[in-house]
Protein backbone atom coordinates (compact mmCIF):
# COMPACT_ATOMS: atom_id res chain seq x y z
CA UNK A 1 0.00 0.00 0.00
CA UNK A 2 2.79 2.40 0.87
CA UNK A 3 5.15 1.14 -1.85
CA UNK A 4 3.38 3.00 -4.65
CA UNK A 5 0.16 3.64 -6.48
CA UNK A 6 -1.66 4.87 -3.40
CA UNK A 7 -3.18 8.28 -2.90
CA UNK A 8 -3.08 10.26 0.30
CA UNK A 9 -4.16 13.47 1.97
CA UNK A 10 -4.23 14.95 5.47
CA UNK A 11 -7.16 16.10 7.56
CA UNK A 12 -5.36 16.99 10.78
CA UNK A 13 -4.97 15.02 13.05
CA UNK A 14 -5.36 12.21 10.50
CA UNK A 15 -3.39 11.31 7.41
CA UNK A 16 -5.40 9.12 5.06
CA UNK A 17 -3.78 6.79 2.54
CA UNK A 18 -6.02 4.78 0.23
CA UNK A 19 -5.52 2.37 -2.62
CA UNK A 20 -8.04 0.64 -4.88
CA UNK A 21 -7.39 -3.11 -4.66
CA UNK A 22 -8.74 -6.06 -6.56
CA UNK A 23 -8.63 -8.95 -4.13
CA UNK A 24 -10.65 -8.20 -1.00
CA UNK A 25 -13.65 -9.92 0.49
CA UNK A 26 -14.99 -6.72 2.06
CA UNK A 27 -15.55 -3.42 0.22
CA UNK A 28 -13.07 -1.64 2.52
CA UNK A 29 -10.12 -2.85 4.54
CA UNK A 30 -8.83 -0.34 7.09
CA UNK A 31 -5.61 0.08 9.02
CA UNK A 32 -5.35 2.39 12.03
CA UNK A 33 -1.91 3.53 13.14
CA UNK A 34 -0.92 5.60 16.17
CA UNK A 35 2.82 6.06 16.50
CA UNK A 36 4.73 5.09 19.59
CA UNK A 37 6.73 8.27 19.01
CA UNK A 38 3.62 10.33 19.83
CA UNK A 39 2.28 8.23 22.73
CA UNK A 40 4.71 6.15 24.74
CA UNK A 41 1.98 4.45 26.74
CA UNK A 42 0.01 1.70 24.99
CA UNK A 43 -3.13 2.74 26.87
CA UNK A 44 -3.16 6.13 25.13
CA UNK A 45 -2.33 4.65 21.72
CA UNK A 46 -5.13 2.12 22.07
CA UNK A 47 -7.58 4.83 23.18
CA UNK A 48 -6.86 6.83 20.01
CA UNK A 49 -7.16 3.73 17.85
CA UNK A 50 -10.56 2.96 19.41
CA UNK A 51 -11.74 6.53 18.78
CA UNK A 52 -10.63 6.42 15.14
CA UNK A 53 -12.22 2.99 14.55
CA UNK A 54 -15.47 4.10 16.16
CA UNK A 55 -15.58 7.31 14.11
CA UNK A 56 -15.06 5.22 10.97
CA UNK A 57 -17.72 2.67 12.00
CA UNK A 58 -20.33 5.36 12.62
CA UNK A 59 -19.67 7.29 9.39
CA UNK A 60 -18.66 4.66 6.81
CA UNK A 61 -22.03 4.22 5.10
CA UNK A 62 -21.61 7.03 2.53
CA UNK A 63 -18.28 5.60 1.40
CA UNK A 64 -19.68 2.05 1.21
CA UNK A 65 -22.56 3.27 -0.98
CA UNK A 66 -20.15 4.94 -3.42
CA UNK A 67 -17.91 1.86 -3.53
CA UNK A 68 -20.90 -0.41 -4.19
CA UNK A 69 -22.07 1.90 -6.97
CA UNK A 70 -18.62 1.95 -8.64
CA UNK A 71 -17.88 -1.72 -7.76
CA UNK A 72 -14.50 -0.81 -6.28
CA UNK A 73 -12.71 -2.22 -3.25
CA UNK A 74 -10.34 -0.09 -1.17
CA UNK A 75 -7.56 -0.46 1.33
CA UNK A 76 -7.51 2.61 3.60
CA UNK A 77 -4.96 3.58 6.27
CA UNK A 78 -5.70 6.19 8.95
CA UNK A 79 -2.48 7.47 10.49
CA UNK A 80 -2.75 9.64 13.60
CA UNK A 81 -0.44 12.67 13.40
CA UNK A 82 -1.01 14.72 16.56
CA UNK A 83 1.04 14.58 19.77
CA UNK A 84 -2.06 15.25 21.89
CA UNK A 85 -5.11 13.21 22.75
CA UNK A 86 -7.98 14.67 20.73
CA UNK A 87 -11.65 14.48 21.71
CA UNK A 88 -13.88 12.00 19.92
CA UNK A 89 -16.02 14.83 18.51
CA UNK A 90 -12.99 16.26 16.67
CA UNK A 91 -11.94 12.84 15.38
CA UNK A 92 -15.48 12.16 14.18
CA UNK A 93 -15.71 15.51 12.38
CA UNK A 94 -12.39 14.95 10.62
CA UNK A 95 -13.35 11.35 9.78
CA UNK A 96 -16.54 12.59 8.10
CA UNK A 97 -14.44 15.02 6.06
CA UNK A 98 -11.92 12.32 5.13
CA UNK A 99 -14.54 9.77 4.10
CA UNK A 100 -16.41 12.38 2.05
CA UNK A 101 -13.17 13.32 0.29
CA UNK A 102 -12.41 9.68 -0.51
CA UNK A 103 -15.94 9.18 -1.83
CA UNK A 104 -15.65 12.32 -3.98
CA UNK A 105 -12.35 11.17 -5.46
CA UNK A 106 -13.70 7.67 -6.12
CA UNK A 107 -16.69 9.14 -7.96
CA UNK A 108 -14.39 11.14 -10.24
CA UNK A 109 -12.11 8.30 -11.27
CA UNK A 110 -13.05 5.91 -14.02
CA UNK A 111 -13.06 2.13 -13.83
CA UNK A 112 -10.06 1.90 -16.19
CA UNK A 113 -7.97 4.02 -13.81
CA UNK A 114 -8.83 1.65 -10.96
CA UNK A 115 -7.77 -1.36 -13.04
CA UNK A 116 -4.48 0.38 -13.91
CA UNK A 117 -3.87 1.30 -10.26
CA UNK A 118 -4.57 -2.26 -9.10
CA UNK A 119 -2.26 -3.66 -11.78
CA UNK A 120 0.50 -1.22 -10.78
CA UNK A 121 0.10 -2.05 -7.09
CA UNK A 122 0.20 -5.78 -7.82
CA UNK A 123 3.34 -5.35 -9.96
CA UNK A 124 5.02 -3.41 -7.17
CA UNK A 125 3.99 -6.06 -4.63
CA UNK A 126 5.36 -8.83 -6.88
CA UNK A 127 8.63 -6.93 -7.20
CA UNK A 128 8.85 -6.62 -3.42
CA UNK A 129 8.15 -10.35 -2.98
CA UNK A 130 10.86 -11.22 -5.52
CA UNK A 131 13.32 -8.95 -3.70
CA UNK A 132 12.52 -10.63 -0.38
CA UNK A 133 12.89 -14.14 -1.81
CA UNK A 134 16.26 -13.25 -3.32
CA UNK A 135 17.53 -11.78 -0.05
CA UNK A 136 16.52 -14.75 2.09
CA UNK A 137 19.28 -17.40 2.49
Amino acid sequence: MFAGGSRSFSVFPLRVVYLPVGELDAPVSILVSVSKRHFKRAVKRNRMKRRIREAYRVNKQELLNVLAQKQIRLAVAFIYLSDDLVAFSVIEERMKTALARIAEKILTIEKEEVVETVATAEAIAMGAEETQSVQEP
